[in-house]
């Protein structure tokens, strides 16, 4: 047993890969927990898919893809939030038109490169294999800017998500916080591109943030909850790819959908089982049968 979990870190991609996804999923699973309280999942769908036009154009000219996608995706969520709140649009609306034209113009981008399909897959699923001790690094730094940002503003965050009204009457800035949010979906989904990709970030942002949501109650717990799912799933996600030569970002995703169908099931206040036997009428005992 011993030999099965010292195996795959004797070797530095994977003890970078460990540390690099693990970093992205404290983080994606802290910035969830709001993702999930506000329904704002496909925001952060919306800006993984959008920054491809960032990526795109940072591989085109010999550039950092990381500070590409991060380029595009901040400007991209304020365009978003600043389109749903001008123009009187629903939030899906916006986000879909920023969503749609942002990959396709990346998709059209990428084209123009010779060789591009391994480097587009890539982009897509994520390469956290590939990842060098730079990156690393700054994918840790990105983390602890976003949880200190969130620890500066919990409570604006926390008492907006549930009541802006009444946090706007009470002299909180709503309106930044509005926009805050939206940026901090923004620069985590970069953040866990290398990880799992443009096409797989919202599992990461969402599906441990919805387990925490399930097992606990109160909004510290539940991100507690969240972080421990998605470091379980990050864990186990990079030895089933080591093992089974698998994909590694849909191996993360894939572990990380069990643990929330098992928290839907057994969740002792919302699980499906706990549910179904207070349905289940109990068997009547008649005549000594």
């Amino acid at each position: 047993m011993i030999d099965f979990l010292v195996e795959p870190l004797e070797f530095g991609f994977m003890q970078r890969a460990l540390l690099a996804a693990g970093l992205a999923a404290i983080v994606c699973a802290v910035v969830g927990t709001f993702v999930v309280l506000k329904g704002m999942a496909f925001m952060g769908d919306a800006v993984a898919h959008s920054s491809l036009t960032g990526m795109a154009v940072s591989f085109l000219f010999g550039g950092n893809v990381f500070w590409g996608a991060l380029g595009w995706a901040v400007p991209a969520s304020i365009l978003i939030t600043l389109i749903s709140r001008r123009a009187s649009l629903r939030l899906d609306t916006a986000i879909g038109i920023i969503f749609a034209g942002g990959f396709a113009l990346g998709i059209i981008l990428i084209s123009r490169a010779t060789n591009y399909t391994a480097d587009l897959f890539g982009f897509l699923f994520g390469n956290v294999l590939g990842a060098s001790w730079s990156e690393v690094a700054l994918i840790g730094i990105i983390a602890g800017l976003v949880i200190l940002v969130l620890v500066v503003f919990y409570k604006e965050l926390l008492f907006t998500s549930y009541d802006a009204t009444m946090a706007a009457a009470s002299g909180i800035p709503v309106r930044l916080i509005y926009y805050l949010l939206p940026v901090l979906i923004a620069v985590t989904t970069v953040a866990s591109l290398k990880a799992v990709g443009i096409v797989l970030v919202l599992a990461l942002l969402v599906t441990p943030a919805a387990a925490g949501n399930l097992l606990a109650r109160r909004l510290p717990a539940i991100m507690a909850t969240s972080v421990a799912v998605a470091l379980l799933s990050t864990v186990a996600g990079l030895y089933l790819s080591f093992y089974l030569d698998l994909p590694t970002g849909p191996s993360i995703v894939m572990v990380a959908t069990g643990l929330f169908a098992l928290a839907l099931a057994f969740s002792p206040e919302k699980g499906l089982i706990r549910r179904w036997s207070k349905l289940t009428p109990a068997p009547s005992i008649e005549n000594g049968n």
